[in-house]
């Protein structure tokens, strides 16, 4: 065993003695790593380490000046202009605002099929571009210099900095895409302008990143390599952790807390995140077009069961669709069956499933998508158990996180599990996952009156106002029971001592660029 382990060690690096090596164990294989693709946390933290947009984000995640040194907001909020550092991509060839240019109309491209060309949205006619309605000569988007960038929006957007952090608005290296196409983000190819280079990509092994020595702070970049390792059993992932292949592990095994916790307390961190963790609903299955049935489901999932007695990490039972703690935002609405007992939650979703023509003995039965990992699985059985006191019959079918992603995405399953993690600190960001046309609308919901209030609340510069205009969307959205909503969960990572500069955060973005090993 312990030969075997040193020479683990040894093909990922570790034993090298002079380079700094950490080694993070990320969750998922990734399906990508262009920036327009990313859609998992697994893709992002790589893409994070790899590309740096107009902004980035410090050791807090908080947004701060990238490529961008310095930037100027018109009057009326709707006019950016950024003035872009001198900085260079991997290969030496300088980083213009024509890179982002050509990222941001290739984005939006509808050809492109972008998973998140919705991000850019708040860009002038950006929408309608994805949409195919109007050409890409209409979009609000300048490069008068190769150090100047313009950004005309569709209304003011306080949290522009934040989304422009995000893998979406990235620049692309215009002169490889165009000669490599999609090829352009694997192994030999991959051009970046963030802290590290792509090294190597085994599959289901590890990514390995190199600090680049062109990188424009390359001077406070304090480790020379980070290999992320796919773990998706987070079980098998803590052994690993515990016998010190990792020096970093998300997610930890929600049973395994206790002991951790009594164990390892000064290395589990814990916290609270803006996110929402719910069961997606397919609307455009027969079965559950039937809002009878989708509020029997919301009324039958026992939310303090499953957060008090199944996760045990103190979390929220969650009852709407926008999280506690979200900027400008009045009290979230609620379901109306916030403060029924559960037992006369249950008595309701059978009448409610009975009045849509099942019972005892002509049950539903219907397919449950999720990710397989140890808490999913968990999770996964205890749905079955309280859906079959509502004649409801699960059938349970796991994957890996790429491949559930994308059954959400191309809306391949009838219910699934589904989460959601903040871009920014809005409201907004989460009611347009519901959006008719939206990328991330994984319910295929459709409801031109909440639509509508979305557009409203966009257009309104007062946050205040649009806050409320927001709950009103929401108010409408929950009446259609389109989502299972179940808890806010909160992030859990292990960090080894070794390891500095960690800052716990609610996005639970820990970019490498800021982390050092102590010797």
């Amino acid at each position: 065993m312990k030969i075997w382990l040193c020479a683990a060690l040894l093909v990922l690096g570790i034993a090298t003695a002079q380079a700094t090596v950490l080694n993070r164990g990320n969750g998922g294989e990734p399906a990508s790593l262009d920036p327009q693709f990313v859609g998992g946390t697994f893709e992002i933290n790589i893409v994070g380490d790899l590309m740096v947009g107009l902004t980035t984000l410090d050791a807090a995640a908080h947004p701060v000046p990238g490529m961008a040194d310095s930037w100027k907001i018109s009057s009326d909020g709707t006019m950016w202009t950024f003035h872009l550092r001198k900085a260079l991509w991997s290969d030496g060839t300088p980083v213009t605002a024509g890179d982002f240019l050509f990222a941001f109309r290739r984005l939006l491209d509808p050809h492109t099929a972008a998973r998140n060309a919705g991000d850019l949205w708040v860009l002038k006619n950006a929408a309608a571009i994805s949409a195919g309605k109007m050409p890409m000569t209409a979009l609000g988007v300048a490069a008068p210099r190769p150090d100047t960038l313009i950004l005309h929006l569709e209304h003011p957007v306080s949290y522009l900095p934040e989304l422009l952090a995000g893998p979406a608005a990235s620049p692309l290296p215009r002169h490889v895409v165009e000669v490599q196409g999609a090829a352009w983000a694997r192994p030999g190819a991959y051009v970046s302008n963030g802290p590290y280079t792509l090294k190597e990509w085994l599959p289901n092994d590890h990514i390995g990143l190199a600090k680049n020595p062109r990188f424009y702070d390359a001077a406070g970049v304090r480790i020379d390599t980070v290999n992320y390792l796919p773990t998706p059993d987070s079980a098998a992932a803590l052994s690993r952790y515990r016998a010190g292949e990792l020096d970093m592990q998300t997610p930890v095994p929600a049973q395994e807390l206790p002991w951790l916790r009594a164990r390892l307390n000064g290395e589990l961190h814990v916290t609270p995140a803006l996110a929402l963790s719910y069961l997606a609903i397919n609307l455009g299955d027969p079965a559950l077009k039937d809002v009878r049935v989708r509020r029997a489901l919301n009324l039958a999932i026992d939310r303090e069961a499953l957060v008090q007695k199944v996760f045990k990490l103190g979390e929220t039972p969650a009852y709407g669709l926008v999280p506690p703690g979200i900027a400008d935002y009045p009290l979230p609405p609620e379901m109306d069956f916030r403060k029924l007992p559960y037992p006369a939650r249950l008595a309701e979703a059978q009448r409610l499933m009975q009045a849509a023509g099942y019972g005892p003995f002509n049950r539903l039965r219907l397919t449950y998508a999720a990710s397989s990992t140890p808490d999913n699985k968990r999770l996964a059985a205890v749905f079955q158990a309280m859906c079959r006191t509502i004649y409801i019959d699960l059938d349970i079918r796991l994957s890996d996180a790429p491949t559930q992603l994308a059954n959400l995405h191309q809306h391949h399953f009838q219910l699934a599990g589904a989460g959601w993690y903040a871009d920014v600190n809005d409201a907004g960001n989460f009611l347009d996952l519901l959006r008719s046309n939206g990328a991330n609308n994984y319910a295929h919901y459709t409801n031109p009156r909440f639509d509508a209030a979305l557009d409203a609340a966009q257009a309104e510069p007062d946050p205040r106002r649009r806050g409320a205009l927001l709950k009103t969307a929401e108010v409408i959205a929950l009446a259609d029971y389109p989502w299972v909503p179940w808890r806010v969960p909160s992030q859990t990572d292990l960090v080894k001592p070794r390891v500095k500069g960690w800052v716990d955060n609610a996005a639970d973005y820990h970019r490498s660029r800021w982390l050092w090993l102590q010797k």
